[in-house]
């Protein structure tokens, strides 16, 4: 009776517990931030997490795959379980850990203004200067502008997009006078077209994690496990390296 007894309740924590055997898990991303998650030419999602998610996966013997989200809304289809982990370029703050639970951290990012390539601006003048302002909606820029912008005074309109590349877009024809995003796309977007980047403008640094729902506790602890080998492995330099995410 005891041996049934245990058999039952080992039954049921299995069951309770996220079944990782067999399992293919869902990764929300950022379907247009690059150099972290994007779409490839050929429709097929890349970057430096949706990669090191593969590898991940590999790791912990599952599969994965990986679904465009709307960014504003990702934490909420990870909660209604959607999806089943963010991997793409979610910094920790602490709004979102009062909902989702992160990883160790493994990438630190820092804020940037971009420009047109040449411009004379400066970040006193956008902040200060009735100027337009993009920025990723529901990103912790974009919120810190806001706030710093009511409690500071700043005079700048704040414009919001979907994503950082359609922020460049509208700089590049002249919609908006300058973005405010992480320092890895802005170097990406530098790199490609007529931009410039004038630096940092008071924000403080953040770090990169990937996240899942508070209660899939085993599926954190295993992701954990597997991404402190991939970052211990020469795979994670390769990684940098092919998405110039050198420092």
């Amino acid at each position: 009776m005891i041996r049934k007894s245990l058999l039952l309740l080992s039954a049921l924590l299995l069951i309770g517990s996220h079944a990782l055997a067999g399992t293919k898990l869902v990764n929300g991303i950022d379907a247009n931030y690059p150099p972290f998650a994007f779409i490839d030419k050929t429709g097929a999602p890349s970057g430096f997490d949706v990669e090191a998610m593969n590898w991940i996966a590999k790791d912990m013997g599952v599969e994965v795959s990986h679904q465009p989200i709307e960014w504003d809304g990702i934490i909420t289809s990870l909660v209604t379980k959607k999806i089943d982990i963010i991997a793409s370029g979610m910094s920790i703050t602490p709004e979102r850990a009062k909902q989702v639970a992160f990883t160790q951290p493994y990438w630190v990012i820092k804020q940037v203004m971009v420009t047109k390539k040449g411009s004379p601006l400066t970040v006193e003048n956008i902040l200060n200067g009735k100027k337009i302002l993009g920025a990723q909606q529901g990103t912790p820029e974009a919120k810190w502008l806001k706030e710093q912008a009511a409690a500071k005074g700043f005079n700048f309109e704040l414009k919001y997009y979907n994503s950082s590349p359609l922020a460049v877009e509208d700089l590049l024809n002249g919609r908006i006078d300058a973005a405010a995003m992480n320092d890895a796309p802005a170097r990406d977007a530098a790199a490609k077209k007529e931009v410039q980047i004038l630096g940092t403008f008071g924000m403080d640094q953040e770090d990169f994690g990937y996240a899942v729902r508070k209660d899939d506790k085993d599926l954190l602890d295993k992701v954990n496990a597997s991404l402190k080998k991939l970052m211990a492995s020469p795979d994670w330099e390769a990684l940098k390296n092919k998405y110039e995410l050198t420092k």
